[in-house]
This record gives structure tokens, sequence and C-alpha cells, in this order.
């Protein structure tokens, strides 16, 4: 399934988990948010990206300014809306050709960027909607591992909010290995501390801590959905250097 197809895909499962939800809930994965400021959020941020594609965008574009803004009031014009705006970002990706660099928060980045940044970011906001309303959340091994390396690249890249010189101490390593049958290569990934800050290649190798479990379990942790505890993960080593990232990697 390529990005588009999997976005496609997991706005439908979100929309259909708040659907009928009490949209007035808490989440407690994004501390002071609705259920229904978490569906704003997500479909604006679809819009917003779609905007800055289409309009080739050459700077930081408010989010008060993306076209149609404001989902409906009425529950099935907003879920149509959520799924709307997924089609506009895929259809400008398609217009404007998917390798077009085009404005992002990490610099100048292919237009198809976007799609991908916009699948995680759904991933990870179903995960926040279904532990609110007590849903199950399932998350296929392929995808969870895609969507580690994919927060280790904006971290790396210097992510707006994140000193990347600062998130491993001197000398140290973080291993990540997922123990989902079939991934190979793409379940590990092995991050080093540098003077200009993190770098992450895919691979085996000794950490000074490691974090091993399913990728799914790893990426909600690694975005503190669930602690290690809760999400089953296994640390090894030195447990202050996963403690320390968690700590200097705010989401």
């Amino acid at each position: 399934m390529d990005d588009s197809a999997a976005l496609i895909e997991q706005n439908e499962q979100f929309g259909e988990i708040v659907r009928n939800a009490d949209w007035s809930a808490q989440v407690p994965t994004c501390p002071g948010w609705t259920i229904k400021q978490l569906f704003r959020h997500l479909g604006r941020g679809h819009r917003w990206a779609a905007q800055i594609v289409s309009d080739r965008v050459e700077g930081y574009l408010d989010p008060r300014e993306v076209r149609d803004g404001r989902p409906p009031d009425d529950v099935d014009g907003a879920v149509k809306w959520l799924h709307d705006g997924v089609r506009l970002l895929a259809d400008a990706v398609a217009e404007v050709g998917a390798d077009t660099s085009v404005w992002t928060f990490l610099g100048p980045r292919p237009a198809r960027w976007w799609v991908r940044r916009r699948l995680h970011e759904t991933t990870v906001h179903r995960a926040d909607a279904a532990f609110a309303l007590g849903a199950p959340y399932e998350l296929a091994a392929p995808l969870a591992a895609d969507g580690i390396g994919e927060w280790l690249d904006l971290v790396a890249g210097g992510r707006p909010g994140i000193d990347a010189t600062a998130l491993l101490d001197a000398g140290t390593t973080l291993h990540l290995h997922a123990t989902d049958d079939g991934l190979g290569p793409a379940g590990e990934w092995m991050i080093r501390s540098g003077e200009d800050g993190v770098s992450w290649e895919h691979g085996h190798g000794k950490g000074t801590a490691a974090v091993r479990g399913r990728a799914a379990d790893l990426l909600l942790a690694l975005l503190r959905r669930r602690t290690a505890d809760e999400a089953g993960v296994e640390i090894l080593g030195d447990r202050e250097v996963w403690t320390r990232w968690l700590e200097r990697t705010p989401f």
C-alpha cells in the first residue's frame, strides 16, 4: 500500500472512532484537548498541507488562513470534511508532481513528503482518540516501523521545538529493535550522538541503551503515548538514556 492509500485508510479509521463519540471527552495523551479539538487539529492539518502544496507556499502558512479550515457542525458533515481534506492533499501532490520541491518546516522537500507526514500524524492521533474512548488500537508492523523512521527523520532534521544537539549525551547511542517477524533491517534503528545533533541508520548494534518490542508498541512509547511498561517494551542497558531521550523529545 502506498502512502496516499494508507493515509486515506488511517483517516477513515480515525473518523469512524470519533463519529459516535462524546466530542467533549478529554484526550489524556494530548493534555487539555477534547476529541473535538483533536478532530479539528487533524482535519485542518490535512488542509494546511494541501494548501502549502497546491499554492506553492514559500513560507510558514498561518493555520488560521487555511481555506475551509473549520469543520461543519453536524457530525456527518464534519467527517466528510475530514476525509475531503486528505483527498485535497493527494490531488495537490498529483497536480504539482510528487517530486516537486515544496516548503516544509524542515526546509524544502519533495511534495510527497507531506503525504507521509500526514499519514503518521494520523496514525498517532488515531491512537490518541482510541485510548481516550476505550477503543481498540492496532497498527500493522511495516506501517509502525515506517512511522518510527519518519519520526527519527523529523528529530534529526531539526523539527521545531526540539534541540537535536541535546537529545543524547556525548558518546551515547540508543538502539531500537522491533521484534515483529518479517521486518528485517527495517525493524532496527541505531541512533547516535554527534556534535551537530543526532543521526540514525537502520541496523543492528550494541547501544548504551536498547529498547525492544513490537513496532507498534515501540512507536507508541517513542511518541510518549504509552510508557514502556504500558506498551510492554523491554529496556536494556542504561535506562536513563531512554528516559532523557523522552524528556528531550516532546511531541
